[in-house]
């Protein structure tokens, strides 16, 4: 019969608790990188999607120069934006540019009436969906990862190997989020 010291056993159990540690950290680590380049690719189509939106409203709003350029910009500031933190940000710009064009589409009549047009729109408020599933998506795989990297005993692992906290996504609060005041007076 085998028997082993008390010691080499505590030693065997520490070292295979430490490798499943670093190992679900590993995993936790890549899925939160996967989903956040899956973030990235909805985000590129979006882009995508908009300036094609842009050229159809340019054709019938001309002199809406300055919503264009600032959607414009607002988009480059956003597909430049390399962490979580900053890209939120710049997509809550972005979101309030698209809002806005949106809004411009509404006071010309032949544009709302355009078959591309409105194909655009729906593609646009069908990506949004997708985006807010993958913003969840992500923000709860972080969770978790942060959640591991930080709770006892996967800390100590975390910590050895240098595993950071990793960053939500959220973007921050535009004038949809705000509550609406409603008052019945005249």
């Amino acid at each position: 019969m085998w028997f082993f010291p008390a010691g080499l056993l505590g030693v065997v159990v520490l070292a295979c608790t430490t490798a499943v540690l670093y190992n679900r950290l590993v995993r936790l680590r890549n899925t939160v990188a996967s989903s956040w380049s899956d973030i990235g690719v909805l985000l590129k189509k979006r882009y995508d999607l908009v300036d094609n939106l842009v050229e159809t409203v340019k054709g019938y709003a001309a002199h809406e120069r300055t919503t264009i350029t600032n959607l414009a910009v607002a988009r480059t500031r956003a597909a430049s934006a390399a962490s979580p933190g900053e890209r939120s940000r710049a997509e809550g710009a972005f979101g309030q540019f698209v809002g806005s064009l949106l809004a411009v589409a509404e006071g010309y009549p032949d544009l709302k009436a355009n078959a591309g047009f409105l194909a655009l729109q729906q593609q646009v408020r069908d990506l949004e969906d997708q985006l807010e599933h993958a913003r969840r998506y992500y923000n709860a795989v972080v969770r978790d990862y942060n959640t591991l990297v930080e709770s006892f005993p996967s800390n100590l692992v975390a910590g050895f190997f240098a595993f950071a906290k990793a960053e939500f996504f959220e973007p921050p609060p535009t004038a949809e989020a705000i509550a609406p005041r409603i008052s019945f007076k005249e």
